[in-house]
């Protein structure tokens, strides 16, 4: 891997001999946890099985290594985290895996294609529990993934709901990286239980089917497949929730479905009962910490009640990542632990142009970090999280 640019270290975060180690804020070697991925094999399987028309895709469905790479070195990425995304509707199990196996080659292949430069993660659908629990241990036990992409909600069944717990247990075992990311808000709350045997049937629509479309990009409110009428239960989806005209879902309700799905994990207690899990909250952690005052004073309000300890414990547990672009962060850093905040870039939902010559920039002048801060968020939290990214 190559060494990056005039800023005194190498792609190791390493400062060069004759630097000064307080100017290395890791900037020139970042790790990029928020990077989406949308294979171009999954597009041509997807094409063949008449699942999507590849003309039709949104642009950031137009994953290719090139502009990733011409992306990641302008912005001083050093190695970036596939998130992946299969935008379509599986009508079967059996092509859900189709579908999963497919994407995992072809990230499979990009890691060895450019060594040091990417990682994956594998895509659990929650909405068909047998077929996350077949793609966790193919992604994590055989293809060597960094951690697991799942969406906030299916169906208006959010995490931490109970009928989640058997493959959040497998996760736990296996002390999991479990990274979310928001989609449209569930038009109809959720209907009660799963039924007998568990999510899943027809309609899935999960982990990696929801992106932020950048300026321009066509997709339609909030870029993920549109779930089809019906809801309630996991697998049954529903269409998207009430949204303001004008004003794209993943503009403000992306922000709240993570925020929803942080606060149901408090609400269950989801890391006291995997206490194994690391689960990375995108874009900041929505409005998380904009609420945390609020969450602990009215905590007796959960049902059932939650004492306002556990919910500042779970918000110095979650891991946030600064894609959006991220505000300036005193207020995350007066609400969570410095050392969970992550480097995320959202490329290619969030164009290049924005990542490069908006968020990084605002992320180096943010008046709240200091270069050590800096250096942590770009790079050294990432691998203490992810000690399989550190350059061999």
């Amino acid at each position: 891997m190559p060494e990056y640019g005039v800023g005194g270290f190498t792609a190791s975060g390493a400062a060069r001999p004759g630097s000064a180690a307080a100017e290395d804020d890791g900037s020139r070697a970042v790790i990029d946890v928020h990077h989406h991925f949308c294979a171009p094999a999954w597009r041509e399987w997807g094409e063949a099985q008449g699942l999507v028309d590849p003309r039709a895709l949104p642009p950031w469905a137009h994953w290719d290594a090139e502009s990733a790479l011409a992306l990641m070195d302008r912005a001083g990425i050093a190695t970036a985290v596939l998130k992946p995304m299969l935008p379509a509707r599986y009508e079967t199990s059996a092509q859900l895996r189709e579908a999963i196996t497919v994407t995992l080659r072809a990230a499979v292949e990009a890691v060895q294609a450019h060594p040091g430069r990417f990682a994956f993660h594998t895509p659990l659908f929650l909405d068909d529990l047998e077929v996350s629990s077949w793609a966790l241990r193919l992604g994590l036990d055989e293809l060597g993934a960094a951690g697991v992409n799942i969406t906030a909600n299916y169906g208006g069944v959010y995490l931490g709901d109970p009928v989640y717990d058997g493959i959040f247990a497998e996760l736990d075992e296996r002390a999991a990286v479990v990274d979310t990311h928001p989609h449209n808000l569930p038009a109809t709350p959720a209907a009660g239980p799963a039924p007998a045997g568990g999510p899943g049937g027809g309609g899935r629509a999960g982990a990696g089917g929801a992106a932020e479309p950048g300026a321009g990009s066509g997709a339609p409110e909030g870029g993920g497949p549109r779930t089809p009428e019906g809801g309630g239960r996991p697998g049954a989806g529903g269409p998207p929730g009430v949204t303001v005209p004008g004003v794209p879902n993943f503009l403000c309700d992306f922000l709240l479905d993570t925020t929803r799905a942080a606060a149901n994990m408090i609400r269950t207690r989801t890391l006291d009962r995997f206490p194994n899990l690391s689960v990375i909250l995108p874009h900041g952690g929505g409005f998380l910490p904009h609420i945390a005052t609020r969450l602990e004073a009215f905590a007796g309000s959960f049902h059932p009640p939650v004492d306002p300890a556990a919910v500042r414990d779970h918000l110095h547990r979650f891991y946030y990542d600064t894609a959006g672009p991220m505000s300036p962060a005193g207020t995350l850093l007066a609400t969570v632990d410095p050392a969970r905040i992550l480097f995320g870039s959202d490329w290619p939902a969030c164009p290049a142009d924005m990542v490069a010559d908006i968020a990084v920039p605002a992320l180096a002048a943010d008046p709240a970090l200091t270069p050590a801060l800096r250096r942590a968020v770009n790079r050294e939290n990432a691998l203490r999280l992810m000690p399989q990214l550190a350059p061999v």
